[in-house]
């Protein structure tokens, strides 16, 4: 995710501090080069030798150790972003203030990329008005300041002033500065997971759909650049970032209404979901009481969401849907993208042992227009929405 970029990681004095251990740990995991600077009062919350180790770099504090010089404005140079997290009222204050005197503020004021602030303080520090302006005053000089959460302090009170949780910070450091641009300016529509068709008020129709796959596909989109708009069935699978629109719904008709408001004006669509064939006829309005031996229901069609916007599609737009086969796999699929109008069919078997609900894996053939192949081995659902969209921007260069 953030392979080979450089961060650099500023430690302030405040209890918060032990939140920045995991940070690099998930700055490094994620591929980042790390460096990290401390005050000098940052010091007693947080251990250097704990930060060198999982930074695997030299934890700098000193503007000069012994006949060393640290030199703040080559690190300042270096890194792709700066990172002051946490950044406590103090050192907040200095910032705004222009006010050197440590390592962490020499390059902060140095530093000519851009700079990223998570505050972590008290409630009564954070609304004061001096705070207030101090960083009205730092989103003036151009910085970003990740916003606090709302919970237990180290005072014993309950509000605001909480610095970010570490995998927040790391997942805004990426959307707000490292994301793809292959797909900016491409709006993409995606449905993912199954639909419930309610018998009565407790019960439905369904089927065991995770959305893994489809909001993995969303998130592909999303690192590469594209405005993303996810429809998404009831799933418990959260999704990774937040600038992906996310749009819930329940039924197939919720999700086609959903669906066919946002398809006019997208460039692709991705129908991953697995929307119910049938939906009961009649929803009983109280819980159907178990009074009989059998219970009949009458099921009618719900609407065909891939061929419904196959027949609106025009020239400019690309067409993904998706076919889950037990038999005749590649005859149905290729059945399914001629008749749908779709630009590209995903096919799956459940007779793979790879691929299936629920499953984290998956395995698939997909077939474009010409009845060309494209097989992929079993890998990741995360892998597997990679590949896709991959396949998807190459089709959609050629057609440019």
């Amino acid at each position: 995710m953030l392979q080979g970029k450089k961060i650099l990681l500023g430690i302030t004095g405040s209890i918060a501090a032990y939140k920045s251990v995991l940070i690099v740990r998930l700055l490094v995991i994620a591929g980042a080069e790390v460096k990290v600077i401390i005050t000098p009062a940052a010091k007693d919350f947080v251990s250097s030798l704990t930060l060198a180790t999982l930074s695997r770099n030299k934890v700098l504090h000193e503007m000069a150790d012994e006949d060393t010089w640290s030199n703040h404005v080559m690190l300042g140079r270096w890194a792709d972003v700066m990172l002051i997290a946490p950044v406590s009222c103090n050192t907040l204050s200095k910032m705004a203030n222009g006010i050197c005197d440590n390592l962490l503020l020499a390059a902060y004021l140095s530093a000519t990329c851009p700079v990223i602030v998570a505050p972590a303080m008290d409630e009564d520090m954070w609304h004061h008005p001096a705070t207030k302006s101090n960083i009205k005053t730092l989103e003036g000089f151009g910085n970003a300041v990740i916003s606090v959460g709302k919970g237990e302090l180290a005072s014993g009170l309950y509000g605001e002033g909480r610095m970010a949780e570490p995998e927040d910070i790391v997942k805004y450091l990426y959307e707000k500065f490292f994301r793809g641009d292959i797909l900016k300016g491409k709006k993409v529509v995606v449905t993912a997971g199954p639909t419930y068709e309610a018998i009565d008020p407790v019960r439905f129709v369904g089927n065991h759909s995770s959305g893994k796959m489809g909001i993995a596909l969303a998130e592909a989109f999303y690192e590469r650049g594209a405005d993303v708009q996810l429809v998404c069935g009831p799933v418990n699978v959260e999704v990774a970032y937040n600038g992906i629109e996310l749009k819930r719904v329940t039924s197939a008709l919720e999700m086609y209404t959903q669906v066919e408001a946002l398809f006019p004006t997208s460039h692709v669509a991705v129908m991953a979901a697995a929307v119910a064939d049938y939906a009961p006829t009649t929803v009983a309005g109280e819980k159907i009481k178990k009074s009989h031996e059998l219970l009949t229901l009458k099921l009618t069609k719900t609407k065909d969401i891939l061929k419904s916007m196959g027949a609106l599609k025009s020239n400019k737009q690309f067409l993904v849907g998706f076919a889950l086969e037990t038999e005749n796999e590649q005859e149905n699929a290729l059945k399914k993208l001629s008749s749908k109008n779709a630009d590209l069919i995903v096919l799956n078997s459940l007779k793979d042992t790879s691929a299936g609900f629920g499953k984290d894996t998956n395995k698939v053939t997909i077939f474009d227009r010409e009845g060309q192949a494209f097989d992929f081995e079993p890998k990741s659902k995360k892998l597997v929405a990679n590949d896709i969209v991959d396949l998807i921007i190459k089709k959609l260069n050629e057609k440019a």
